[in-house]
């Protein structure tokens, strides 16, 4: 793992800084980009962290400049770390073809089928070689991390949390896909990165994961009810039924009104950092 960050950009924000990274990665064999949000508390000495995972199309910019997260960040104390959403200048042909598979669509896992497994194994780059980088390079405590995601990257944050026990401390998601083996963003992104066969599919599937004993801390998932991809894509009925059925905590909050957007992830983002700060600073 390349240990060198270079800095791209750094920006005043709430007393704090808003730095965005780029390194070489060994895991995808691409350069890598990720946002660093520092508050003002990291110059005193380590704070948590919360790493958020984004959607389909995003980069390591669209959580730090529309989500709105840094003010509370800055009164909590709390480290925000968003990576990008798959590997980039891959070269591997029609990954730019499509706005739900390839480039921005890595689905936080590694792939299995060529030619996606030379540069899309993002489950490796953010559980491994990015979680190792921040504990070296960032005034963060690597024993009070959590994992938080919208979307696809609800899903990623799902799925990693159960698939890593103990990795993260806290864990929530906006609008997570929590079931991608069942619908149709899912089911295209695995057909493609894992393969035909079906049976591989339930180890990167957050329901399936329950139902097969994997368990998470506390859990927290909010969810807008005029989302024009719940009842396709979504579904997090299936998510309450896993986790009553598994007794694993789940606090679902659905909300009237709300869509699928950033200015529904705005609008719940500091009851997510309040969430993770009780588990980072107490957990």
């Amino acid at each position: 793992m390349s240990q060198t960050l270079r800095l791209l950009s750094e920006h005043a924000c709430f007393g704090g800084v808003q730095r965005f990274y780029e390194h070489a990665s060994e895991a995808t064999g691409t350069p890598m980009r990720f946002g660093v949000y520092l508050p003002p508390q990291a110059a005193q000495g380590p704070c948590p962290a919360v790493v958020y995972l984004a959607g389909l199309t995003c980069t390591e910019e669209t959580f730090a400049i529309k989500a709105g997260a840094q003010r509370e960040a800055a009164r909590l104390g709390l480290i925000l770390v968003s990576p990008d959403t798959s590997p980039r200048g891959t070269g591997i042909d029609g990954a730019d073809a499509l706005w739900d598979f390839g480039h921005g669509a890595g689905f936080y896992l590694d792939a299995t089928q060529a030619p996606w497994s030379a540069h899309f194994r993002m489950e490796r780059y953010i559980t491994r070689e990015l979680h190792a980088l921040l504990c070296a390079q960032l005034p963060l405590r690597p024993d009070a991390i959590g994992l938080m995601g919208h979307s696809m990257g609800g899903h990623g944050a799902l799925t990693l949390a159960l698939r890593h026990p103990g990795l993260y401390r806290s864990v929530s998601a906006l609008a997570p896909i929590v079931a991608p083996s069942q619908v149709p963003w899912g089911r295209k992104a695995f057909a493609g990165y894992l393969g035909p066969d079906e049976s591989s599919w339930a180890a990167h599937d957050a329901c399936a994961l329950i139902a097969a004993g994997h368990r998470l801390p506390p859990l927290l998932v909010d969810q807008g009810l005029a989302d024009k991809f719940l009842a396709e894509q979504l579904q997090p009925e299936r998510l309450e039924a896993a986790c009553r059925a598994a007794g694993q905590d789940l606090t679902l909050r659905r909300h009237a009104g709300y869509d699928h957007g950033y200015y529904f992830v705005a609008s719940v983002i500091a009851d997510h950092l309040q969430h993770h700060a009780v588990r980072l600073k107490t957990g």
